[in-house]
């Protein structure tokens, strides 16, 4: 009984490291360059504004930027990017660190 439960936490606790990479998508081409848009003012105090980019949806789709507040103090938002690596691009998205 111990080791039957002991297999599946055992696959769990390995493959949580997998989520790291997570964020990347295989992508095709390089994104378009980015659409220029005005931020306008803050809804209110505490609130941070992400720039409008392109996301990996099978094809690039453009997702306006918006107002939020971080998930936590000093959190701090590290846009997307497209990385090139063997003749292929990955896309990973936008995250908070």
């Amino acid at each position: 009984m111990k080791r039957a439960l002991l297999v599946p936490a055992l696959a769990m606790f390995f493959l949580a490291g997998c989520a790291v990479h997570a964020g990347y998508y295989a992508a095709g081409p390089p994104p378009p360059p980015p659409v220029v848009g005005v931020a306008g003012y803050a809804p209110g105090p505490g609130y941070v504004w992400i720039d409008g980019f392109y996301d990996w949806r099978g094809r690039y789709v453009w997702v306006p930027g918006y107002w939020v507040r971080p998930p936590h103090p000093h959190a701090r938002w590290v846009s997307g990017r497209a990385y090139y690596h063997r003749g292929h691009y990955s896309y990973r998205r936008g995250h908070w660190r």
